[in-house]
């Protein structure tokens, strides 16, 4: 990348989090992030006592709680941090829907479920695509050898996750109707189980339990999500907490940037802290690691356009009851 490319990069950054709370970024990150992470006071104000986030087994949020910076950041302007692990996308919503988290991160189809619903979410940031963190994988001595090749077969997934679209496209592609396959809906430690055991043909399914299938299982890639989708990750907020706590977001939001910056550059660090995080051991990790794309951003037209076929083409299904309007639930943006 260009100085220009990267000052022109900075300047959008920053135009973004005055967008979200009309003041400037804090800029610079340090060489030893998770050490050193610095504490800049926020401007004396009312700040909610808490901030609840919700996380999942992958990406910049678990990079974020585990260097400490955000918890560090936070206590100095008296506001505790709270995490709560989920196990998919859709649950952790439920979660932001009933009150119980305030912020979390998901793919690309459980906030459309979850709006289809009538969560009352807002988008607040988005990561670069990463299509090669999704796959539809079979065991490794399968008789399949395309995606043509799951018509009538029995697909496990998580249902309303980021691999429900990654399915839809793949059968698209391969000219195959959706009601022509037998879908399954598991969580990732049940859809393993029923992999392991051959209850189904193939499962679709995201890192890092994509990489540990690999790793572990010997599991195959059919097809990834390459040339098929752009499996974003969003960060999202309840509406009420974003309009109530706008300061909270903004320090969240910068150290989102901060530890995206470092990561991009510290892969072997990533995945130390990451293994630690989740558990996993640091060869899984790694493989995952390399194929997250770090970057966040705020929504462009261009994302929003696509989070809004998506929603239509689920509506087409009748996998949500109605149709939604995506930008509904956009903020800190100006169009």
């Amino acid at each position: 990348m260009s100085k220009d490319q990267q000052r022109n990069t900075k300047r959008r950054t920053l135009g973004w989090l005055s967008a979200l709370t009309a003041m400037t970024l804090a800029g610079g990150i340090p060489c030893a992030y998770a050490q050193n992470a610095p504490v800049s006071p926020a401007p004396k104000g009312s700040l909610h006592s808490s901030l609840r986030i919700g996380y999942q087994k992958y990406g910049t949020l678990t990079l974020l709680k585990g260097t400490g910076a955000l918890d560090k950041r936070l206590a100095a302007v008296g506001v505790d941090v709270k995490w709560t692990e989920f196990p998919a996308g859709p649950v952790l919503l439920e979660g932001l829907n009933v009150g119980s988290i305030d912020f979390g991160t998901t793919g690309e189809a459980p906030p459309i479920f979850a709006q289809a619903a009538g969560a009352d979410l807002v988008y607040v940031g988005n990561e670069p695509p990463a299509p090669g963190g999704e796959a539809v994988i079979v065991p490794k001595n399968s008789t399949l050898k395309s995606a043509a090749d799951l018509r009538g077969k029995k697909i496990v997934l998580n249902k309303g996750s980021n691999v429900h679209y990654l399915l839809v496209k793949v059968l698209e592609k391969a000219g195959i109707a959706y009601k022509d396959v037998n879908v399954i809906f598991l969580p990732p430690a049940d859809a393993r189980a029923a992999f392991e055991r051959g209850s189904v043909d193939a499962w679709v399914i995201w890192d890092p339990f994509l990489a540990a299938a690999e790793k572990q299982l010997g599991a195959r890639v059919l097809v990834d999500g390459k040339g098929l989708v752009s499996n974003h990750q969003f960060y999202l907020a309840s509406r009420p907490y974003a309009q109530k706590n706008p300061e909270v977001l903004r320090i969240l939001l910068e150290e989102l940037v901060k530890v995206d910056e470092w990561g991009s550059k510290n892969l072997k660090e990533v995945t130390a802290i990451l293994s630690a995080q989740i558990g996993l051991e640091p060869a899984i990790v790694d493989i995952a690691t390399n194929r997250f794309v770090f970057g966040v951003k705020p929504l462009s037209e261009q994302v929003i356009k696509e989070q809004q076929n998506i929603a239509d083409v689920f509506a087409d299904l009748k996998l949500i009851p109605k149709k939604i309007n995506i930008r509904d639930a956009v903020v800190g943006i100006k169009f």
